[in-house]
């Protein structure tokens, strides 16, 4: 005999969504059994249930995996749950990493379980079985409430997706319409393993709220201008392509004795901070201790009590031309020379086998836009070339330093020298010296060549960092 599919299955929804229906007509087939919401942290299963296959709330609570297991349990019957987004979040972890529970996804049109929401809280009632016992109601939109309700619901959404995607599973989806369709309820059946199939869908759940939402909503000429002005389909999104990356902790420094971590972006102004770093308990930069891995930092903050952590965010502009000088364009030690190679051979920048009087501000105005060429479609993939740390988006930089711990300080390079003493004080040292100044860039400063092109072709190429720092132009 084949071994079931599946063990158990949850089934991922929200209030108002349509779950009491779904397991009701689960509940029909006679070889599955839905125990309702066994993780709501408030009750376990139904509101007035003690335990479930023997396992009590106090027990759930303490290890939810026995719940679990007990479901697993249940004989002759394949078994499972409804879980919520306010539910239990351990619970999260242990489905869907096991591919022998079976993910169902129900979902329903955002502003349908907003209202109806709204509608059951104002009369109290959550399940209609009898129509002439309907209480009805009329609520009022509140715009903020229902954008909240609506990023709740799709941050839930996108985390399930990604989860079962990157572990190369996928579920059944379901929307609120498809719970009356008979055939797509048996599919469901024949998902699940289950060997029974209905001739017709329970009829004892009625709908509760059959009135258009003009008729429900008090101001609906308010709601339908708030609507109007929504971005369903995310038309300003800015397109993100970049891999994610890792926090990079081996490139981090502290300070020699001051309780303060650096956490730098590259192509940024490392040198004037490593420079101020150090002056502060009179040390060389390259004297500054630098945390080996992860562990290593923990223990560095471990012992450091009070700690501070920040980075420096330079402009996009300066810190694409600072990337294309020293790591592009130079030859000396540091410098990319393979990458600049194929920067010459196949996106042919003016690129000089060595510099000289002919390379002048014009050529290399000409070298750095020609760089933006290659940044456009290396940022979005479509180079065989790594997307560098040099010049990745900072705004794909800090969230891969999230991931370790996000910098108590986030400073912008034209405000280093009011803001750096500001994050010395934090940690005692009452008179921090000033921020020193390093070389220009070379052999052309930025102020050479820059004008509108060149600001209008490193916005487009990193939108991103744009939107998300709220840069303006470089001058």
């Amino acid at each position: 005999m084949m071994q079931p599919r599946f063990d158990y299955f949850v089934i991922f929804a929200q209030m108002r969504t349509g779950s009491n229906l779904l397991e009701a007509n689960l509940n029909a087939l006679g070889d599955v059994s839905c125990v309702g919401e066994a993780f709501n942290p408030h009750f376990i299963g139904y509101p007035k249930t003690d335990q479930i296959g023997g396992v009590t709330r106090r027990a759930r609570d303490e290890d939810p995996s026995r719940l679990i297991t007990a479901i697993k349990g249940f004989p002759n019957v394949l078994a499972g749950f409804r879980y919520f987004g306010d539910h239990d979040p351990r619970v999260l972890d242990i489905v869907l990493s096991d591919p022998r529970c079976a993910k169902v996804i129900l979902t329903r049109n955002p502003l349908e379980s907003y209202i109806s929401l709204k509608i059951a809280k104002e009369t109290g009632q959550w399940k209609l079985t009898n129509v002439k016992q309907r209480k009805g109601a009329q609520v009022r939109f509140d715009e903020v409430e229902f954008e909240e309700h609506a990023a709740r619901l799709q941050d839930f959404q996108r985390s399930l997706q990604h989860r079962l995607q990157s572990s190369g599973q996928t579920a059944y989806y379901l929307t609120y319409e498809d719970l009356r369709d008979l055939d797509v309820i048996n599919g469901l059946a024949r998902y699940l393993g289950s060997a029974a199939q209905l001739d017709i869908l329970d009829g004892n759940l009625k709908k509760q709220n059959p009135s258009a939402f003009r008729d429900t909503v008090v101001n609906y000429d308010d709601m339908a201008r708030a609507l109007s002005g929504m971005d369903s389909f995310d038309l300003t999104q800015v397109p993100d392509f970049e891999p994610k990356r890792g926090p990079a902790v081996p490139g981090f420094v502290t300070g020699a004795e001051a309780a303060l971590l650096f956490m730098p972006i590259r192509s940024g102004p490392e040198r004037s901070v490593k420079l101020w770093l150090g002056s502060l308990d009179g040390v060389a930069p390259e004297d500054l201790p630098s945390p080996r891995n992860q562990k290593a930092l923990r223990q560095w903050k471990r012992r450091q009590t009070g700690h501070r952590s920040f980075t420096v965010l330079g402009h996009p502009v300066a810190r694409a031309h600072r990337a294309f000088c020293d790591k592009i364009l130079s030859t000396e030690p540091g410098s990319f020379l393979e990458i600049r190679k194929i920067l010459r051979n196949s996106f042919k920048l003016p690129l000089p086998g060595r510099l000289d009087a002919s390379y002048d501000k014009h050529v290399h105005r000409e070298a750095f836009l020609g760089f933006f060429d290659f940044l456009e479609k290396n940022l979005a993939g479509q180079t065989n070339v790594r997307v560098d740390a040099h010049w990745a988006s900072q705004a794909a930089i800090l969230q891969g330093m999230a991931q370790f711990g996000p910098p108590d300080f986030v400073v912008r390079e034209d405000e280093m020298a009011s803001m750096l003493p500001v994050v010395a004080q934090t940690v005692g040292y009452a008179t921090p010296q000033g921020v020193p100044k390093t070389d220009a860039d070379a052999p052309y400063s930025l102020s050479d060549i820059y004008d509108e092109d060149i600001e209008d072709r490193v916005r487009a190429v990193y939108q991103r960092d744009y939107m998300m720092f709220g840069f303006g132009p470089w001058a």
